[in-house]
């Protein structure tokens, strides 16, 4: 959820509210959720639960529309899911703002209280038809049997109930339209579909919505089961495809020409450098072994093509989960970890997201010192078409899994991604003042991957060239002198009055900051979670923070004539 807004009506509230990262809005409770309903993804309320309910409740229109409502009561005590437990996120909402406030998650929805599975939150599927009927026998222990005649890849608590015929209730897994429904019966829309565009410069919008929707129709296809539409990389930002809603692949007339393809037409041939858009970009986005279900069928501005993945198209995401708890971790974050099939990661960085995991995810957690083991796993599970994601702590791109993982993946189709996250400078930095203001540069002092001379080197040039320096991984008890050893050396060039602060577990739970100064740089008082900020010439302490000036008040630019 990107758009949150906090409501408060008691000073209490308001003191509670100001403890949370979102919008806020104090006042009148009502009036304000009235006015905001349509325009946010969720509400917390500072209000008794009662109250709440009868604000809310002239304005519900269905559970696929309505905003998450969270409530918090005044002592701060209690943060209760009220509306929208899975389809809003107010469960996992609950939970993030129970753990920012230390209050205590209330959350009643039953898939989540037992640790059920919810098949209408399985990642990458969608469900339809009677989702309740399967859940409450899901619930109940009875059997539930499953229908998978396309052979589509399942959770393994799924696919244990295949064949099942004592079952009470069924899931059909499928992307026609005319899959078996009916009272017991739930459908799950896999994303098997990917649709091929080709077009004209400016087509009207409706016209390839229109297109694409007799195209499935005609074919009895589900638009529920589309992963993506594909088309040429010179067609990828028109409006009529991007209006689509769905996530757009694009390629170049050389990756579409070497496509074989059953309706090859020279004039496009001759128009664009390849002979099919729509059929190729569909087989093609599709992955190895696709199937054409629909060839391309045309209108005056475009044409469309739809093609079946003989499995899913899997992928990699390597996402940054901040320095800490869930205030310092993005919407971004949140929203890829909950659609991830399989979680990869270190055991302690599972343990920062574990908020976000349900039970319908595969966790995988292997010991520090696993990292190439973590990524081959993350990569040939992709491979076989699930949805990993690879959990770091900071940022993965920063002396994390992305880069590996990226060189894991070199020789094969999967996708890698990766969700940026904060990283443990920048909130050193936050917390210690502005000390990297400006130029400045990050170092790792861990020889294990690097040599100590090459790392020698880069010291020396960061200290002559009087960069503010940020020291990743500064000191660990079997590397225990390499920090003091840099010490002496920056103190050759560099003032014994330098600042440096000192901040560790920054984010997480006893997390502490001090500055000192480079003479007086003790390492003992450093760890393998700390982050040491070297200052530079012009680093200077200002009521108590670490502060690197930018130099606007050196160089105030001439104001502008009027």
């Amino acid at each position: 959820m990107s758009r949150i807004l906090v409501v408060s009506l008691t000073e209490r509230g308001r003191f509670l509210a100001g403890r949370l990262p979102y919008e806020r809005s104090h006042g009148d409770l009502a009036a304000t959720v009235r006015e905001r309903w349509g325009d946010v993804d969720g509400f917390v309320l500072m209000a008794a639960v009662g109250a709440c309910v009868r604000i809310v409740a002239p304005l519900l229109a269905g559970k696929d529309t309505d905003p998450a409502v969270v409530c918090v009561d005044d002592a701060g005590q209690f943060a209760v899911a009220l509306l929208g437990g899975h389809a809003a996120g107010a469960n996992d909402l609950a939970r993030e703002v129970a753990e920012l406030l230390g209050a205590a998650p209330v959350v009643t929805t039953a898939t989540d209280a037992t640790g059920t599975i919810a098949i209408d939150r399985l990642p990458g599927f969608v469900a339809e038809g009677d989702v309740a009927a399967v859940t409450a026998a899901l619930l109940d222990g009875r059997h539930v049997s499953v229908d998978n005649s396309l052979g589509w890849p399942l959770p393994d608590v799924l696919s244990r109930r295949l064949g099942d015929e004592k079952a009470g209730a069924t899931i059909v897994l499928s992307d026609e339209v005319a899959a078996p429904s009916g009272p017991g019966i739930a459908l799950l829309r896999p994303p098997s579909l990917v649709a091929g565009i080709g077009a004209s410069t400016a087509p009207p919008a409706d016209e390839i919505a229109d297109l694409l929707a007799e195209a499935l129709a005609e074919a009895g296809l589900s638009r529920s089961s589309l992963h993506c539409v594909a088309t040429i990389d010179r067609r990828a930002g028109e409006p009529g495809i991007t209006s689509l809603g769905l996530p757009v692949v694009s390629y170049s007339s050389d990756q579409l020409a070497h496509v074989d393809v059953p309706n090859p037409s020279a004039v496009v041939q001759a128009a664009v450098g390849t002979a099919s858009v729509a059929e190729a970009a569909a087989l093609l986005a599709a992955g190895r072994g696709a199937t054409l279900l629909v060839a391309k069928t045309a209108s005056a501005h475009a044409t469309v093509a739809i093609a079946r993945s003989a499995r899913p198209l899997g992928q990699v995401t390597v996402i940054g989960l901040g320095p800490g708890g869930p205030a310092t971790r993005t919407p971004e974050a949140d929203r890829a970890l909950r659609s991830a099939e399989v979680v990869i990661g270190y055991e302690a960085y599972i343990a920062q997201c574990r908020d976000l995991l349900g039970p319908s995810q595969d966790v995988v957690m292997s010991p520090i010192g696993s990292e190439v083991e973590r990524a081959r796993d993350a990569v040939a599970r992709a491979a076989l078409g699930a949805t990993v994601a690879v959990v770091c702590s900071g940022d993965p791109g920063v002396y994390a899994m992305a880069s590996l993982v990226f060189e894991e993946s070199a020789d094969t189709a999967v996708t890698v991604t990766v969700v940026p996250g904060v990283t443990a400078a920048l909130a050193a930095a936050a917390a210690l003042g502005a000390p990297l203001g400006h130029d400045h540069l990050v170092l790792s002092l861990s020889d294990l991957l690097t040599p100590w001379d090459v790392i020698v080197r880069r010291v020396i040039a960061a200290r002559d060239s009087d960069l503010v320096i940020a020291l990743y991984n500064p000191r660990s008890k079997a590397r225990d002198w390499q920090l003091g050893a840099v010490r002496d050396l920056l103190l050759e060039r560099r003032a014994p009055h330098t600042p440096v602060g000192i901040a560790t577990d920054v984010g997480r739970p006893g997390g502490s900051t001090s500055i000192t100064t480079l003479a007086e740089l003790d390492p003992e008082l450093v760890g393998m979670t700390t982050c040491v900020i070297i200052g530079s010439s012009s680093t200077r302490v200002i009521g108590g923070r670490m502060v690197t000036p930018r130099g606007y008040r050196r160089h105030r630019p001439a104001e502008d004539p009027a």
